[in-house]
């Protein structure tokens, strides 16, 4: 996972603008809500790029590289921009009504959603508590 603080680009009386990524094509763009404590995610994809733009919120992220026994945990807050590696399993849980978009190139959009989406039996969060490790766990 790869996670950056966006910064305002240009501000004036009118208010600010701000460049989420520049040069870089998508394939589908969707908004998605969250309430406080739902939780998201707990899947990989094997051919589709994925990438989260935090417009409200907080949520606490948690990740697994393919073939890694490291889950990383981090907090994505408003103006975070995260990129997942393909195989990368991602888990969001909300700590607050959050507001995120996600940009991917691959086939995981639209009618094809779950076509490229892999979901995990146990989420990340309690393989983190139980401690396990092992990749193959899903």
């Amino acid at each position: 996972m790869k996670q950056v603080q966006k910064q305002v680009d240009f501000t004036d009386d009118r208010g600010t603008i701000m460049d989420i990524f520049v040069s870089r094509p998508f394939e589908h763009c969707v908004i998605v809500k969250s309430n406080k404590d739902s939780v998201r995610g707990n899947h990989y994809h094997k051919e589709s790029d994925q990438c989260d733009f935090m417009v409200k919120g907080k949520m606490k992220v948690f990740s697994r590289k393919a073939g890694s026994d490291l889950i990383e945990e981090t907090i994505v807050e408003e103006n975070d921009w995260v990129e997942w590696e393909k195989g990368e399993i991602h888990e969001f849980i909300a700590l607050e009504e959050v507001i995120f978009v996600t940009f991917v190139n691959g086939p995981r959009g639209g009618d094809n959603y779950e076509n490229d989406t892999y979901r995990l039996k146990i989420p990340l969060h309690e393989q983190l508590e139980q401690g396990i490790t092992d990749w193959t766990v899903q």
